[in-house]
């Protein structure tokens, strides 16, 4: 599965949407990631209204195989979280950049150093 070229990317594996008018955007887990995991069963996603900063773990993704955490791209307060993929881990594994999204932030800090879809993929070597 490639990259999807509008997203940016961090070296721990999230992904990125630009954000909308409101300043919000979307945050979910690469393909790579979900890939890596194997079969995700369980996710803990940050609470609407919770802030999250970038870099920092803001949740887990647990799969058949480890639980691991899951971190913030973007510093921001948290708008949504995605209750389908609560309801159904396995949207993450198959459909990570469309159902499988983890949650909305408003944006008020990005770091300098989230990926292009291309320098993520040389980032993982596929």
């Amino acid at each position: 599965m490639s990259n999807p070229q509008q997203l940016r990317y961090s070296k721990e594996h999230e992904w990125l949407t630009a954000a909308d008018a409101d300043g919000v955007s979307t945050v979910g887990i690469t393909a790579h990631a979900a890939d890596a995991l194997g079969d995700v069963v369980f996710v803990q996603l940050p609470e609407v209204g919770d802030t999250v900063t970038a870099g920092d773990a803001c949740g887990e993704l647990e799969s058949t195989k480890s639980v691991s955490d899951l971190y913030a791209p973007v510093s921001g307060e948290v708008t949504a979280v995605n209750q389908d993929v609560v309801d159904d881990p396995a949207l993450v594994n198959s459909a990570p950049f469309e159902g499988g999204w983890l949650f909305k932030v408003r944006v008020s800090d990005e770091p300098a150093d989230l990926l292009s879809a291309d320098e993520y993929t040389a980032f993982i070597g596929s």
